[in-house]
């Protein structure tokens, strides 16, 4: 439980903490980030590290000079894609493999087929969409392996979806995150992005569990 509650303090209290590793650590602070992005999109075992508040408080707190925008954009969108890409092959390699021959119940031939028409229809916009979900953005890449996503439309998709979202988390808060209004209620504003972000994946879950009582 402690370790849970520290999680929690970290995400909630980011923008403190980040400051406290940019004093100790100085310009290692932006491979310390890196790896945090990495580990979040490429590991499905990791989905609760800070993601959007994260990239969001790096951004605010690149506007006092401390780290450059630029450079948390690079840095950080190619940490996103290579991330997402380990996540795939991981999927790729292991995923079929195991899960077929512990005959778990839920997973099949058939399902996985399925899965892999689908992606190959929709993947690309999926991995889009998922890039701006907490767990789906940890989740998808590692389904899109299992499902064997051509390599080449994944990662071209892969690509756009890091940037985007690396972008539009790091200088929304580089613009906004120093706002007076914005800079005494950080707090509130990380929980606001936590909500916001995971909303779509909870309206979805509750309209799929309204279809399922209504089919019954």
């Amino acid at each position: 439980m402690e370790y849970i509650r520290d999680i929690f303090d970290f995400i909630l209290h980011i923008d403190v903490h980040l400051e406290a590793i940019i004093r100790a650590y100085g310009l290692w602070t932006y491979g310390i980030l890196a790896l945090i992005i990495f580990s979040e999109t490429g590991f499905v075992v990791t989905p609760f590290l800070p993601g959007d508040s994260l990239l969001f408080a790096a951004g605010a707190i690149a506007v006092n000079q401390v780290l450059s925008p630029l450079l948390l954009f690079v840095i950080l969108t190619a940490a996103a894609i290579l991330g997402n890409t380990v996540n795939y092959w991981i999927g790729y390699f292991i995923g079929p493999n195991i899960l077929l021959r512990k005959n778990i119940r839920f997973v099949n031939r058939d399902y996985l087929q399925r899965a892999h028409s689908y992606f190959e229809s929709y993947g690309g916009r999926t991995i889009i969409f998922a890039r701006f979900l907490p767990i789906f953005r940890t989740f998808v890449p590692f389904i899109a392996g299992i499902c064997t996503m051509s390599y080449g439309v994944y990662m071209l998709y892969n690509a756009i979806a890091g940037a985007l979202w690396v972008g539009s988390f790091v200088f929304a808060g580089y613009y906004f995150g120093n706002l007076p209004i914005v800079r005494s209620n950080f707090t509130f504003v990380i929980i606001a992005i936590l909500v916001v972000s995971t909303l779509p994946a909870v309206i979805e879950a509750l309209r799929r569990r309204s279809r399922v009582r209504q089919s019954d």
